[in-house]
């Protein structure tokens, strides 16, 4: 079945391709309405009760609240209808970490009806036959014990630095939510614990990612143009601007490195990843869902981290996250929940880095890029919305971070939590606007 569905219909649907996303194109004046009301309401009178600020410290979980919140999730699988993701591990990671965990049951008991049991084993997946089953989304209950076995032997960072590599070309797979699973489940082991339900659950997404893995097809990498937007005017063809600064939190910190053939070549300044953005190419059919879009996907520009030093790379990822939010604040009314994928995935690699040897970070941008930019390519619009210029954007006024997350808790929308998410971890008021922007965008049944 090709797709004439809804938006998010059309997503979920189409998870068997390599990205994320669809929809149809909105226009300047909707984004530019909407961020006027997003805005408004966010630095003038206080919204529903149900959204007022937390007082809670961000990733602060001592409730269990996550933890059995996950034990209800790990009976059913990481999708339904064979094809709709099921968003609720990554929502209410987001919800706890700021503060939310009040409302992480009640949100459940609302999301259980787009939950479906795990699916029945088929063969068991093992160190010597797992390469015939990667890739296979009828074998994800057998890629899921197969992780849950791995991850009770040993070390869960020990198997995740093994196949991290290995299922890092399938980024775009399951239309990127198998790689933005495991970065919410990296980061409460990180930073929350290593309970047995969080440890589970970075097996349930390692299973999910396994069979769903499917690389991009072969694409051709496009020199930078020195007339880009953000490349300065040069006589060399290939000289580029040099990376910009953006501005980061503790949350945030620099950007990652990637993996060929996605790097820059290291004789040439780095192009900035906005720059790069703008460059993406519009595929030239955006009337159907991702498959047909992808299918029309045959080259993007050169961009990545290759032959960077960690940090360096680490870096160009953070930049690169950063630059995909903001985009969203001119871009997203093209498809108000597929977009939000572009800055979300790359935002998951990013998160994974602390858990990984140090020689994968600088081979981690490229796949980050290709998702962030096959994405782009599928669903950006023909123009950009103008508002993010305004006087209000322009005079620094930026919404409160508790206030944003708390609107896109309250309004519930899976997408529009998890984009707040990492609209708090870049954390500028272009960022917090583009969350403010996309809780007025995504409707009440987008998920």
């Amino acid at each position: 079945m090709d797709d004439t569905r809804t938006p998010e219909a059309t997503e979920k649907a189409d998870t068997t391709a390599t990205t994320a996303t669809a929809g149809t194109a909105g226009t300047a004046g909707t984004a530019g309405t909407a961020n006027a009301a997003a805005t408004a309401g966010l630095t003038g009178a206080p919204g529903p009760a149900d959204a007022a600020t937390p007082t809670a410290a961000p990733g602060a979980e001592t409730t269990g609240v996550l933890d059995e919140a996950l034990e209800r999730l790990h009976a059913a699988g990481p999708e339904r209808q064979g094809w709709l993701s099921n968003h609720a591990p990554m929502a209410v990671e987001a919800l706890v970490r700021h503060g939310h965990a009040p409302r992480v049951h009640r949100w459940l008991d609302g999301y259980r009806a787009k939950l479906e049991d795990m699916p029945a084993p088929r063969a068991r997946v093992t160190p010597e036959n797992w390469r015939e089953a990667l890739g296979d989304p009828t074998r994800i209950a057998d890629w899921t014990g197969y992780f849950e076995r791995d991850t009770a032997a040993r070390p869960w960072r020990e198997v995740l630095a093994e196949w991290w590599p290995r299922l890092l070309p399938g980024i775009a797979g399951g239309a990127t939510h198998p790689v933005i699973r495991v970065g919410h489940a990296v980061r409460t082991l990180l930073t929350g614990g290593e309970t047995a339900p969080r440890v589970t659950e970075l097996a349930h997404a390692l299973g999910y990612w396994a069979a769903r893995h499917q690389p991009l097809p072969p694409l051709t990498l496009l020199d930078p143009s020195p007339h880009a937007p953000g490349a300065p005017a040069r006589p060399a063809p290939l000289a580029h601007p040099a990376l910009p600064t953006h501005p980061t939190t503790p949350t945030h910190p620099a950007p990652p490195a990637s993996p060929a053939p996605f790097g820059t070549p290291d004789r040439l300044a780095p192009v900035p990843a906005s720059a790069a953005l703008d460059a993406v190419a519009a595929v030239p059919d955006q009337s159907a869902g991702i498959r047909h879009r992808l299918a029309q996907l045959t080259a993007l520009p050169r961009w990545g981290a290759d032959g960077a030093d960690p940090d360096t790379a680490r870096a160009r990822l953070t930049e690169l996250v950063a630059a995909a939010t903001h985009r969203y604040a001119t871009h997203g009314h093209g498809e108000p929940v597929m977009l939000v994928h572009a800055a979300t995935a790359p935002n998951a690699v990013l998160r994974a880095l602390p858990a990984l040897p140090r020689f994968l970070w600088a081979p981690s941008v490229g796949a980050a890029w290709a998702a962030s930019a096959a994405v782009t390519a599928a669903y950006t619009p023909a123009a950009p919305a103008a508002y993010a210029t305004g006087a209000a954007y322009a005079a620094g006024a930026a919404p409160d971070p508790g206030e944003v997350f708390a609107r896109a808790a309250a309004h519930g929308d899976d997408h529009a939590i998890k984009f707040a998410d990492t609209a708090l971890d870049v954390g500028d008021p272009l960022a917090l606007t583009a969350a403010a922007l996309a809780v007025e965008l995504i409707g009440p049944d987008a998920a």
